[in-house]
C-alpha cells in the first residue's frame, strides 16, 4: 500500500486515490496498465478501512466482556 501523507486520515487518503485513478484513467485510457495500478491502490486503502472497521468492538461487546453473566449477553444454543 502506498505510504500515508502525515496529517492525513485514511479516508481522506482514500478521496485523493479515487481523484488520482480517475486522472490517470482520464489520461491513459480506462484500458491501461496505470489506470488499473490506480484502482489497484483505491482498492488496498478500501480494504484496509473495512479491516480497521471490523477491529472495533461494539459498546454492546465491549460491555459483555466485562460483564458476561449479564442478560444481555447470553448465548443460547439452538
Amino acid at each position: 500500500m502506498t505510504q500515508a501523507k502525515e496529517g492525513i486520515t485514511i479516508e481522506q487518503r482514500l478521496d485523493e486515490l479515487v481523484n488520482q485513478a480517475h486522472s490517470a484513467c482520464g489520461e491513459n485510457g480506462m484500458m491501461s496498465g496505470e489506470c488499473a495500478t490506480a484502482w489497484d491502490a483505491v482498492e488496498e486503502v478500501q480494504a484496509e478501512i473495512a479491516h480497521r472497521r471490523s477491529d472495533v468492538k461494539s459498546t454492546l461487546n465491549v460491555y459483555c466482556d466485562e460483564n458476561p453473566d449479564a442478560a444481555e449477553c447470553r448465548i443460547y444454543d439452538v
